[in-house]
């Protein structure tokens, strides 16, 4: 992270850098993902280990020995010598290079947006006084972009009830919290915020969600009974999320118990997670949003949708609801698995499908 300063008096500004990196473990061995991708891919360039190794800036020994140690550890030959004196990759080694580049590939455009967002925040902690506003949510890329941009607003990331649960508590001023439709909403968190006195609540915006899944569905799963019989690595959202309450339903509804599903004690906090594991291929399934599947050029099985609500105190509904209903309207016929509440009169999301109008209902 580097920070920019100008003359004095001049705004601060953070520059953010963010890179993709990890390791690959194979037994108890623990290899760097990038340092490996780039011998393969300066190899695959270069035509030469030599040629790799300027690349990388180290050693022709030093690069062959890390060649030499990469086999070793997944027994498999990387690359071999070729006439002239060069060094090809063989059809092993050519697809791990293409495997990691698609890994890389997809995920630029996150790291890129999530710069973006960060360098907002860190900008607005330099110039602006200590934070009014306490939110707490439910992971929303969308939500939790917009509340970035609204100087005096500190969000932070909660399963549905937890969030709820301040609020009535007093301890935060706005909680964001998903239902999945009207009956078993009233009892869930919606029902809670509305039997919460004097809370305000919110319809924002319909968001899908569904199975994020490898690109073209290898596995063929349709719904939690596949994930089961196939023995797809699922991954799971955190205890209280609202994601997780609705995929255990289906599981409920399927007649599945939770250790019937290889990675159902495999938790994250965030739908980005969730994709981000799938598409290294650590996990082949978890339950996520239609939009963050398409970000991370991932497959998609459609469950349903769900209604993204906001309940908080009036004072903070006050300042809240104007910036947030503008900045949704906005962005909605651009992104793909979003649409209006239900009633809306408003032209179709970026899911081609019409929602409805927001609704504030105050409790009692």
């Amino acid at each position: 992270m580097k920070r920019r300063f100008g003359s004095i008096g001049s705004a601060v500004h953070m520059r953010v850098m963010l890179r993709l990196d990890g390791t690959i473990t194979v037994g108890e061995r623990g290899m760097s993902l990038t340092r490996i991708f780039a011998l393969l891919d300066g190899i695959a360039r270069e035509g030469s280990v030599s040629g790799a190794a300027q690349g990388l800036g180290v050693s022709y020994r030093s690069a062959w020995q890390g060649l030499r140690d990469l086999e070793a550890a997944l027994g498999r030959p990387i690359a071999v010598k070729t006439k002239g004196h060069g060094t090809a990759l063989t059809a092993f080694g050519a697809g791990l290079r293409d495997a990691l580049a698609d890994a890389t590939t997809a995920m630029e455009g996150v790291l890129a947006e999530t710069r973006d967002s960060l360098e907002r925040r860190l900008d607005r902690l330099l110039d602006e006084p200590a934070p009014t506003l306490r939110v707490a949510l439910s992971h929303d890329p969308l939500l939790l972009d917009i509340l970035g941009a609204i100087p005096g607003v500190s969000p932070r990331v909660l399963g549905s009830d937890d969030a709820v649960a301040l609020l009535l508590k007093g301890e935060i001023d706005a909680a964001g919290f998903h239902a999945h439709d009207a009956p078993r909403a009233e009892a869930g968190p919606l029902g809670q915020a509305l039997a919460g006195g004097d809370v305000t609540v919110l319809a924002l915006f319909r968001r899908e969600q569904g199975f994020i899944v490898a690109p073209g569905n290898p596995l063929g799963i349709r719904g939690a009974a596949d994930i089961s019989r196939t023995r797809a690595r699922y991954v799971n959202r955190q205890r209280g999320s609202g994601t997780r309450r609705w995929f255990d339903r289906l599981l409920g509804e399927a007649g599945l118990a939770p250790a019937a599903i290889e990675g159902y004690g495999t938790e994250e906090f965030t739908h980005q997670a969730v994709a981000a594991l799938i598409a290294a291929g650590a996990a082949q399934a978890g339950m996520g949003l239609a939009w963050v599947a398409e970000r991370f050029g991932l497959g998609f099985v459609p469950v349903g949708w769900e209604t993204f609500h906001l309940a908080g105190t009036p004072e903070a509904m006050a300042r809240l609801a104007g910036p947030i209903l503008r900045e949704v309207e906005r962005r909605l016929p651009n992104s793909a698995g979003y649409a209006p509440p239900a009633g809306a009169a408003s032209p179709a999301a970026g899911s081609g499908r019409r929602g409805g109008a927001p609704a504030i209902a105050a409790g009692r």
